[in-house]
């Protein structure tokens, strides 16, 4: 089997519910990138730990929760350095509120790391939406927003932490992890396939200088 050029890392950090969320997520995405794309994946989660230096060796993760997120010390440094060195971190708010604890301790962590003013909304003509697909509207919605769950907002825009001019950190509170934590083999009963999103944000971090 080839060498995978993508490998779907989870991102452990001591606080919060990091491994109870989106657990079928991981394997219809892989399956997205399988089916729409060239990417040579492998078709294993990996789950890595904030606070180990193992972390640096992962080109993408992703980090989410319903409850507190607050870093240890080594887990601040790691994020940091992780990002500043080249990684990509999708950060999903399954509680879909920005009241919520997830989206305050979240933002707070990236606040102290990285400047109050560093989480800033991404224009929806970003390259973003058109990595792979096309979405001229800027992220599309999900059930959840729809549905009147969480704030009872359907959030318009995504908001991301730029480091030289790349995007290195991507934040939604829009619970994508949710709205595709279903068997793969279920997309087929969809009008739409809503992970094509999903193969943007993972073509955008791996290709984006």
């Amino acid at each position: 089997m080839p060498l995978a050029d993508f490998i779907f890392h989870r991102l452990q950090y001591e606080s919060g519910d990091w491994d109870v969320v989106d657990q079928r997520m991981p394997s219809n995405l892989l399956d997205s990138l399988v089916a729409y794309t060239t990417i040579q994946i492998d078709p294993r989660e990996a789950v890595v730990p904030l606070g180990s230096k193992e972390v640096l060796d992962a080109p993408f993760v992703y980090l989410s929760g319903h409850r507190l997120v607050q870093f240890t010390d080594r887990e601040r440094e790691n994020f940091e350095d992780y990002v500043r060195r080249g990684g990509f971190v999708l950060a999903d708010d399954c509680n879909h509120d920005i009241d919520g604890l997830f989206a305050k301790s979240f933002e707070t962590q990236m606040a102290d790391i990285f400047g109050p003013d560093a989480l800033k909304k991404i224009p929806n003509d970003h390259p973003l939406y058109r990595a792979f697909f096309k979405f001229d509207k800027g992220p599309p919605t999900t059930s959840f927003e729809l549905n009147g769950w969480g704030d009872d907002l359907v959030h318009d825009y995504l908001r991301g932490i730029e480091i030289d001019g790349r995007l290195a950190v991507l934040y939604s509170n829009k619970d994508y992890g949710c709205e595709w934590d279903y068997d793969f083999r279920n997309k087929r009963f969809l009008a739409e396939d809503n992970t094509k999103f999903g193969v943007n944000i993972i073509v955008h971090a791996m290709t984006a200088a």
